[in-house]
């Protein structure tokens, strides 16, 4: 059996937190299609969150998970990232939990992100690190919102071939530190020589080959792999605080889920406005805007970070293994922290047309 080391990339704010104390809330989050610890949504949110408590802000510290090969993490192994794909998320949070044992973790994810968040606290149920959710734009039901893009103008040549278009690029940057003879090397000469690709077009060819491990990855088809990432189907199985927020008026998630089969521990809202991932106001100062998002996020962080009472938690123990972090039971997961490689610079964002969705 031949076994890949992968490289995940973890951005830490703020960077000197030496005061704050140990038990001190972590916002970790993922980012959106492409996207990355830059994005302005995720700025709008950490920025002000992490400012302290006499300033404003809530005081408390976050790390961005950013996905392989995105905002400047190289890929170290034939594989990428995708919708149903969670280790990655797993096993970042084995090392925040390892590093901040005391401190509960708050999830905050977008988009893209926001399905593998949701994916991961249903697979975990109460063995959940994450102590609550926030998903914002989650894409829910992954073949019926990809058919109703295609249905439009707009969303087939504008949103669809912009994500595909944002997607090869980004395979393109990174397509060399796969072994010519790998499956997922061919996949991605296939995939790189297609013309305007829509982002199914690049589900079809690529993710549902190079999107995550096996088992259970590679798919059959790209349906295959979107009956099992989407999250739609998931929700009653989380036990955790989870707030889903999407907007009616979204170009690129048009199915949303408002059922959640009983399970109080959802909460599911549907603003009016928003698109996707926007949620924009009018600033103070004319002719400048803002997020609004950023007021029921933040109350959401703050209730569940602070008044919320989780009982005792049953996830599994960490121990060090070769060096390796890992869960009691799973030993096909572990990390560690590369030395002399900790600092990369990725901050310039990805090129391309909704390259953070």
């Amino acid at each position: 059996m031949i076994c890949f080391i992968s490289t995940r990339g973890l951005d830490f704010t703020p960077a000197d937190d030496s005061h704050l104390p140990p038990d001190t809330p972590i916002i970790v989050v993922l980012h959106g299609l492409t996207g990355g610890s830059y994005e302005s949504y995720v700025r709008a949110i950490l920025s002000p969150g992490c400012v302290p408590v006499h300033q404003g802000g809530l005081g408390y510290r976050a790390v961005v998970v950013n996905f392989r090969g995105c905002a400047g993490v190289p890929v170290t192994s034939p594989q990428l990232y995708s919708a149903g794909h969670t280790d990655d998320l797993r096993q970042a949070l084995f090392y925040i939990s390892h590093r901040y044992p005391e401190a509960p973790l708050l999830g905050l994810s977008f988009s893209l992100g926001a399905n593998v968040m949701t994916r991961y606290v249903a697979e975990e149920g109460e063995r959940s690190r994450l102590k609550s959710a926030c998903v914002l734009g989650c894409p829910w039901n992954l073949a019926a919102n990809s058919s109703k893009l295609l249905t439009t103008y707009i969303g087939r040549h504008v949103y669809s071939k912009g994500m595909g278009r944002n997607l090869v690029n980004l395979l393109k940057r990174h397509v060399s530190t796969f072994a010519s003879d790998h499956e997922v090397a061919k996949a991605a000469a296939v995939t790189m020589a297609l013309t305007k690709p829509t982002i199914d077009m690049f589900d079809e060819h690529f993710t549902r080959i190079g999107g995550g491990s096996s088992p259970p990855w590679p798919f059959a088809s790209a349906n295959d792999y979107y009956e099992y990432s989407s999250s739609h189907n998931v929700l009653n199985k989380i036990k955790i605080p989870l707030l889903a927020i999407n907007a009616a008026d979204d170009p690129v998630v048009q199915d949303v889920p408002m059922d959640v089969e009983g399970n109080g521990w959802a909460i599911m809202a549907l603003t009016p406005c928003g698109g996707h991932l926007g949620w924009f106001e009018s600033d103070e100062v004319w002719g400048e805007i803002r997020r609004w998002i950023k007021r029921p996020v933040f109350e959401w962080l703050r209730a569940t970070g602070e008044d919320f009472v989780r009982s005792p938690p049953r996830w599994r123990p960490l121990h060090e293994e070769g060096g390796f972090i890992k869960e009691v039971g799973i030993d096909r997961l572990g990390c560690k922290e590369l030395e002399g490689s900790d600092i990369i610079m990725g901050t310039e964002g990805e090129a391309g047309l909704l390259a953070g969705l």
